[in-house]
């Protein structure tokens, strides 16, 4: 299934699924009412609907097998939140080596062109603190915790920070957790991903720049409200046979700026599961984000956005997560 959270006139969120090539929402809700004559709490939202474990799925997958036409609505007309707006928790792996690598170089880069001989200044410059990241990367997976809370949908816009002059997205996709999971080896771990959605993860680099020395991971760069994009759906488990070889495009305003591959993730969301469930409840809805992949942001080219520029992250088999960033006046 293809399960989304929309709004309906009235502004109430709802859970639906996506039909006929995301043209059309059925309501999960309204469906169970025409065809059985009662609501289900299991179908009041996309966390209803985890928390409710196999047999909320099986009603739902018995649902979108029925859609009854007084539950349709297009998908024209209705306003996609992410698909659990605000999940439970959220961790940010960084996944791609990538991106790491050229991340750092482009960011010294950026501030050898500020020197009088950038040439000479790149030859010289210490590499030792980037080193030490990558070192660190390649023995164990590594994250933050982010805002749940500037979690927007696909239908929703990215509000420009006050504080920053150089804004960048990050193409991104990750898993929702299905149930409680500690201490999950890693050859179990699959059986704990409920789905998929694509993740944009935008990002304050001039904020960035200045609290990174502090050594405590981002801050303000990525916490400012509507920072966290997550949709267009999200995509039951079964609906992908091999999510680690998916393509992965970011446009801005219909140009491609790069592309990549999940199966370049050195760190797979089953080693994310067995690391981060260690000694530690995973629950039902919990988010972690794939990191950026390599090619998937402007910072590695040194491009940064514009207000009103829209951009697009496409993830295969997830579909298009759009968003209009917005600077006001």
């Amino acid at each position: 299934m293809r399960l989304v959270t929309y709004r309906d006139a009235q502004g109430v969120p709802l859970a639906g699924a996506l039909l006929h090539k995301d043209q059309e929402v059925l309501d999960l809700q309204a469906a169970n009412i025409a065809l059985y004559g009662v609501a289900s709490a299991a179908l009041v939202s996309v966390q209803a609907l985890i928390d409710g474990g196999s047999q909320a799925l099986e009603l739902a997958n018995s649902l979108v097998k029925r859609a009854p036409v007084t539950a349709v609505r297009q998908r024209s007309a209705v306003s996609l939140r992410a698909p659990i707006q605000a999940p439970p928790q959220m961790r940010d792996c960084s996944c791609f080596e990538l991106h790491l690598k050229q991340s750092f170089a482009a960011a010294r880069r950026a501030r050898a062109q500020r020197e009088p001989d950038p040439e000479a200044f790149l030859k010289a410059m210490n590499v030792r603190a980037d080193e030490r990241v990558i070192s660190t990367f390649l023995r164990q997976p590594i994250y933050y915790k982010c805002n749940r809370f500037a979690v927007i949908g696909a239908d929703e816009n990215l509000i420009w920070p006050s504080f920053s002059k150089a804004l960048d997205f990050e193409l991104e996709f990750g898993c929702y957790i299905s149930r409680p999971a500690k201490d999950v080896p890693r050859e179990n771990a699959r059986d704990y991903i409920f789905g998929y959605t694509i993740f944009n993860d935008f990002t304050a680099r001039d904020a960035q720049a200045l609290e990174m020395p502090g050594m405590l991971g981002p801050a303000k760069s990525k916490d400012f409200d509507t920072a966290n994009v997550m949709g267009p759906c999200l995509v039951t488990v079964d609906e992908i046979e091999d999510p680690y070889n998916l393509t992965m495009i970011c446009r801005v305003n219909g140009e491609e700026w790069g592309r990549g591959n999940s199966r370049d993730m050195h760190w797979q969301f089953e080693d994310l599961i067995a690391h981060v469930s260690r000694s530690e409840t995973l629950h039902p809805g919990e988010f972690l984000g794939s990191g950026t992949v390599g090619n998937g942001c402007g910072l590695e080219q040194l491009r940064y956005l514009k207000p009103n520029d829209v951009v697009e992250l496409e993830v295969e088999q997830i579909g298009i997560l759009r968003t209009m960033v917005i600077k006001p006046v």
